[in-house]
């Protein structure tokens, strides 16, 4: 078990295990909170990630996108979609914000209107900075 520990690291909590960042996740699961978050929109920028729990590109994604938010709540509000549990949400986000349907995605709502979107490794490559 020695090899595999040093492979795949170990449950102990020893010093060698990484702490996992917490973001300000607000889960999305309703559809309410779309039209919420559009009214809000006007005073907050609002951002949505869609993820997809089986995917192991999408758990990538989401990782790097941790490791990578430098933001608070304060500078806008996080949105967390499961799109695998709450389908019918992620569905009407595509209708609602007129983006087509990626996974994983993050999309940047201003004013009521998605102002910035990414899918894939591109979502790294947005700088939210610019939104908040």
């Amino acid at each position: 078990m020695g090899l595999l520990n040093k492979l795949f690291g170990t449950s102990t909590g020893s010093a060698s295990n990484i702490e996992k960042k917490e973001l300000p996740w607000i889960p999305l699961n309703m559809l309410p909170q779309l039209d919420f978050m559009k009214k809000k929109s006007a005073t907050k920028t609002q951002v949505i990630f869609k993820h997809s729990t089986r995917c192991g590109i999408s758990r990538m994604v989401m990782n790097q996108f941790i490791d990578a938010y430098s933001l608070t709540e304060k500078d806008l509000d996080l949105y967390y979609l499961d799109i695998l549990n709450h389908r019918e949400v992620s569905n009407e986000v595509g209708y609602k914000f007129q983006v087509m349907h990626e996974s994983p995605q993050l999309l940047v709502i201003k004013n009521g209107v998605v102002v910035a979107h990414a899918s894939h490794g591109g979502i790294n490559d947005l700088d939210l900075n610019k939104f908040a």
